[in-house]
């Protein structure tokens, strides 16, 4: 879970215990919906690269969602798809056409939980904190599991040239997922770290390599 969504996850907490309380009070949810805006606005401040918009500028994806979470139920099946299509529209494919990069270098962002906290520099270079929800390598022994293993993820799929006709289906897929994971599970608890910026095209095309490339401890 990224810094973002940490942030938002504290606030759809205490939206859910107002909402309780406005029902056994008999009150509106919206009154609580209310009272959490105004606690959130009191609690929260910007303080360096970290801003206050990351609480309040939540799209309509995350609002459908928050609020489902709250109220315990499933979006809508027709909800969910249109959230997903909107999402999908979003993905911006590689520049270049060029889908894999250096797995090393996706080793290294996986491992990093850095960036975007109000004690980074501006010019901080984020990473994917993939471990925080993901067992990827073997050799890697801490890691989180709210995740799928993705421990041989290419070999699993049969991905032995991620260039070939046959493996394209996967390799975009894949992309599609680490760009924008709400495109293809509308309330995916994955962050969305291509479309909100928290990785670059150049970073996601190594951790594509990670989780691709044959030569990548991940398909050994």
């Amino acid at each position: 879970m990224n810094k973002t969504r940490i942030v938002i996850a504290t606030a759809v907490a205490a939206t859910a215990v107002l909402v309780g309380c406005a029902s056994r009070m008999g009150g509106a949810a919206a009154d609580a919906d209310q009272v959490a805006a105004d606690m959130v606005k009191a609690g929260f401040r910007s303080q360096g690269i970290a801003t206050v918009d990351r609480v309040t500028g939540i799209d309509e994806t995350l609002k459908l969602c928050n609020a489902a979470d709250v109220a315990g139920k499933p979006l809508a099946a027709e909800v969910a798809k249109r959230i997903e299509a909107e999402n999908l529209k979003t993905v911006k494919w590689p520049s270049d056409g060029k889908f894999l990069g250096d797995w090393k270098e996706g080793e290294k962002i996986a491992q990093s939980g850095r960036g975007q906290t109000w004690t980074d520099a501006a010019n901080t270079v984020n990473g994917g904190n993939c471990y925080n929800c993901h067992q990827i390598a073997k050799e890697e022994i801490s890691f989180g599991t709210i995740g799928p293993s993705l421990y041989h993820y290419g070999k699993l799929r049969g991905v032995t040239d991620p260039a070939s006709a046959a493996a394209k289906p996967i390799v975009e897929y894949t992309w599609g997922k680490i760009w924008n994971a709400k495109a293809y599970n509308a309330c995916s608890n994955m962050p969305r770290s291509g479309h909100m910026g928290n990785l670059t095209e150049g970073q996601v095309r190594d951790i594509m390599a990670l989780l691709l490339d044959p030569a990548s401890p991940v398909n050994k």
